[in-house]
């Protein structure tokens, strides 16, 4: 029950920051299931469990943030849908791809990619953060190429892939940042979904324990889309990136500095 308790807290926080950030939220939610439970006195999750259930709160969270995104009119349809598309038979194919690959090597293929986007985020963008765009201005095989490339790799560490989505929408398809927020909310979707077939199929989702989670996602997603909205671009540019720099740093620490010395 406990262990459930601590679930629902760290899908409530990871809810808030993925409607606030445009974001599944598993890059925040994966290294706090690993480290909570434990630093808690609880039992500790498997870096398979945690994929699980970080791939079942993107598929959530998604979906309910698409829904706030779309209403506020931040959502481009043609570059979700392509992505979205591709994304999804890219994300099943690394999905059921990771249950070869070891527990180590997931963490250590989670921690260079967090690192890498939010070293992107620092980029100065190579579009108008919040000047309208016409609907459409974009390469389709960039954006093809981009979703084919996110989903496998977000895929394998059960992860909707938005870390690396909107680094690269904005630094390589030039893709206003609130735009690519919220049309990657949509994207998530569909390589949540397929992240999450796969894994339930290989039997990697703990369901109880998904089902807490969701319940904190739920009303999180609701609160960070609201604070998003009366938020600067360049705010949201830097405190994503700060995010996903300190999730990659401590994993890194973790996978690298104290197996070492242990």
């Amino acid at each position: 029950m406990e262990q459930m308790a601590a679930v629902l807290g760290i899908g409530l926080l990871g809810g808030v920051v993925s409607g606030f950030l445009g974001i599944g939220g598993g890059i925040v939610t994966a290294p706090l299931l690993l480290y909570v439970p434990p630093g808690l006195g609880l039992a500790a999750l498997s870096m398979h469990q945690v994929s699980g259930l970080t791939i079942a709160q993107s598929l959530f969270a998604g979906f309910l943030g698409a829904f706030s995104h779309a209403r506020r009119g931040s959502v481009d349809p043609g570059l979700a849908g392509i992505m979205a598309s591709v994304i999804f038979v890219a994300s099943l194919a690394g999905a059921l791809l990771s249950r070869y690959v070891s527990p180590d090597g997931l963490l250590a293929v989670f921690g260079v990619l967090v690192l890498a986007a939010g070293v992107l985020l620092f980029r100065p963008p190579r579009a108008p953060e919040d000047r309208p765009r016409r609907p459409g201005g974009f390469s389709r095989r960039g954006a093809a190429g981009v979703a084919s490339v996110v989903g496998v790799v977000g895929g394998l560490v059960g992860q909707g892939g938005s870390f690396l989505l909107i680094p690269a929408m904005t630094g390589l398809l030039r893709v206003p940042l609130r735009v690519a927020m919220g049309s990657n909310l949509v994207i998530v979707c569909a390589s949540s979904l397929a992240g999450f077939l796969g894994k339930a199929a290989t039997g990697q989702v703990p369901f109880p324990l998904a089902l807490a989670l969701i319940a904190g996602v739920m009303p999180g997603v609701r609160v960070g889309a609201w604070w998003h909205h009366r938020t600067s671009t360049r705010v949201l540019r830097l405190v994503l990136g700060l995010v996903l720099l300190a999730a990659g740093t401590r994993i890194a620490w973790d996978l690298f500095v104290d197996r070492a010395v242990g």
